[in-house]
């Protein structure tokens, strides 16, 4: 069934003869730089004003950094490997404060739904800044990042698979409409590549390994989208029925551990997932967004024992969550230059943003005629 450990390692290709194979010989951008800058500007208010309207938030202003000890900031993963920058700060304190830059905002954002006094059906997003120094640096991966975070209110009868995919469809209409907007400023962007598609298609990920068994997880996921070519997967994070997690999630912030399906008798877990596309430019899986119904205080315990991740529970953020202290909610992070990249045909994230990229991926790149920001 393939190497499924070493394909739970991490996002990236892994090696930058990878990165030759898949990136287009005979690409063509469709817009110049200084054309995808404009793009970019009339794409970004689009999202942030639909995305406002859809779900009825505010924007508001994210940390770049937070306390350590605070508990605040995202891991990313179960497994502890993808560390965040720690520094110290406060010129003239006997102890200076234990700093982190953010890897995103994703529990900040759940306790300021309490610090902005939302109610349920209310909610915020925001235009968040973080850094991942330990991503392997390819087409659709930069340690710098952009996302739009958003978090969302909800009640105890809304934590079902039917508001979730109801959420995401919202969150597909913008980035589809975003799309269709982007054509309307630059009408050459259209025709081209096929359509961005009008509808999702929702797969669990243990239906995804029922269809395709014998491969290993992203080659699952290019194998449906040859099939639909935007799906959401739902319950990443619950180990399936081969043993491992389609992939690896952070145990406290998605609920992947809660029952929500069962078909052909088998019981199906989790009340998160993505939203991926087929990118025609790179011929290659692409995922926009990860999101989910945030844990309560039973199913935060439950994900932590299975993680081996209890003393967790002494931290500020995590006891919060145990008293009841921040409402139950709903939210993700939307790739701001992943979905540039994707409505405007781009080979590359750095076509969209500008960061540091090795010398290796330049060399690649301008053979290929991309042009990366500097």
């Amino acid at each position: 069934m393939g190497d499924k450990k070493a394909d739970l390692a991490g996002p990236g290709i892994g090696t930058y003869e990878d990165v030759e194979k898949v990136l287009p010989a005979d690409y063509k951008p469709i817009l110049n730089p200084k054309e995808t800058q404009i793009a970019i500007a009339e794409v970004k208010r689009y999202i942030e004003k639909n995305l406002s309207k859809e779900l009825n938030l505010i924007r508001v202003e994210c940390p770049l950094i937070v306390d350590r000890e605070s508990g605040m900031n995202d891991y990313l993963d179960r497994d502890g490997s993808r560390t965040p920058i720690d520094f110290s700060c406060g010129l003239g304190l006997d102890k200076r404060i234990d700093a982190q830059v953010v890897q995103a905002a994703t529990k900040w954002k759940r306790w300021a739904l309490k610090q902005f006094n939302m109610k349920p059906g209310e909610g915020l997003y925001t235009d968040m800044r973080a850094v991942r120094k330990d991503y392997f640096l390819d087409h659709d991966h930069s340690a710098y990042v952009d996302q739009w975070d958003w978090e969302r209110v909800i009640k105890a009868k809304d934590r079902d698979l039917e508001f979730l995919k109801d959420v995401v469809r919202k969150l597909w209409k913008t980035i589809r409409g975003a799309g269709k907007h982007a054509e309307k400023m630059f009408p050459k962007l259209a025709g081209k590549y096929p359509d961005f598609p009008k509808d999702l298609t929702f797969l669990h990920a243990e239906e995804i390994l029922e269809m395709f068994p014998d491969l290993p997880r992203k080659q699952r996921e290019t194998a449906i989208l040859q099939k639909y070519p935007a799906v959401f997967i739902i319950g990443i994070g619950w180990t399936l029925e081969d043993g491992y997690p389609h992939e690896m999630r952070a145990a406290d912030y998605d609920d992947w551990v809660i029952p929500t399906i069962k078909k052909n008798g088998k019981l199906m877990h989790g009340l998160n997932g993505d939203i991926l596309v087929w990118n025609p430019v790179t011929k290659r899986r692409h995922e926009l967004t990860s999101m989910g119904v945030r844990v309560t205080k039973d199913t935060l315990v439950e994900q932590l024992k299975i993680t081996g991740q209890e003393h967790f529970l002494n931290l500020p953020y995590h006891k919060m969550i145990m008293n009841d202290e921040i409402p139950l909610s709903i939210g993700g992070g939307i790739g701001q230059s992943r979905t540039y990249q994707y409505l405007l045909r781009k080979a590359a994230l750095g076509e969209c943003s500008v960061t540091v990229w090795p010398k290796k991926l330049r060399d690649i790149c301008a053979e290929r005629k991309i042009h990366l920001l500097q």
